[in-house]
């Protein structure tokens, strides 16, 4: 069974969003994942990477000159590829709901909002093989197409099989993507099947990492009125700092991670990728 993709709420305020950047002449800083967009003179606070200095000499005068700068845009027709894990700990429910249906109602939202702003998205869900896919196209519904190859996939008990992901990447784009991947932050998976293959994808694409964070884990750490719960919450936050040092390992191998609770995993999935937008890093 499908979830009920709540998360379609978010969609009209995050692609306004979107085009609001696509009309800005304000994003100044040239990277992998941006189109030049047009000329204006330098005002203080501009990125002096953005100096035009040909530009500038064109429009020198005899009373001096004024600088000159580039300005960017989000570049359109970038590659998207999301990874949707549905191996055992898929199945573990969290604040009432699978994971499974978290990374799906995230998936869902990130992939429509991505097919909006023109970019390519690809889904494939993944346990020990691909067992779901869905492309983007400019005549097809996106949605009706990640819905019905959602629709097929459940939680299996086997491990991950994390080896062949950069295979499965590069059989879909050859060139540089912003590679998703919703999985877990749990210790085992994560430290035998995921890490040791990192290097492959980072190497190439810019690599999101989005985890469902468990909010009783913060709930425990506060309620200390007898000894059982002392003892709760100090597993609790044992755990929570366990999870911060994996999620710094992540990000020191320049990995992007999104760690939220399952209401808060999807619109903040979806404002990470706004934000790589914007700061031309996609």
């Amino acid at each position: 069974m499908l979830p009920p993709f709540r998360s379609r709420k978010h969609l009209p305020s995050k692609l306004q969003r979107l085009r609001e950047l696509d009309g800005q002449t304000a994003v100044q800083i040239r990277g992998a994942g941006t189109e030049f967009d047009s000329l204006r003179d330098y005002v203080r606070g501009d990125d002096v990477r953005s100096i035009d200095w040909r530009a500038t000499a064109r429009r020198r005068t005899g009373a001096g000159h004024n600088l000159v700068v580039r300005t960017w845009r989000p570049e359109r027709d970038r590659r998207v590829i999301l990874c949707l894990d549905s191996s055992r700990t898929s199945a573990a429910r969290i604040d009432d709901e699978p994971r499974l249906d978290t990374g799906m109602e995230a998936s869902l939202l990130l992939g429509v909002l991505a097919a909006g702003a023109g970019d390519r998205v690809d889904f494939i869900g993944f346990d020990r093989g691909i067992v779901a896919r869905a492309r983007s196209s400019s005549s097809g519904d996106f949605l009706h197409q990640m819905v019905n190859a959602m629709a097929t996939m459940d939680p299996e008990l086997v491990e991950a099989d994390f080896s062949q992901l950069p295979s499965h990447v590069e059989a879909i784009s050859s060139q540089r993507a912003l590679v998703v991947v919703l999985t877990s932050l749990e210790s085992g998976s994560l430290e035998e099947g995921l890490l040791p293959v990192l290097p492959a994808l980072t190497a190439k694409h810019l690599v999101l990492l989005a985890a469902v964070r468990d909010p009783d884990l913060d709930r425990r750490t506060v309620e200390r009125a007898t000894a059982t719960e002392v003892y709760r919450a100090a597993a609790a936050e044992r755990e929570i700092i366990e999870r911060e040092a994996k999620k710094a390992q992540l990000v020191s191998m320049g990995v992007e991670v999104v760690d939220a609770t399952p209401h808060e995993l999807p619109p903040q999935l979806a404002d990470t990728y706004i934000r790589l937008k914007a700061t031309g890093r996609l």
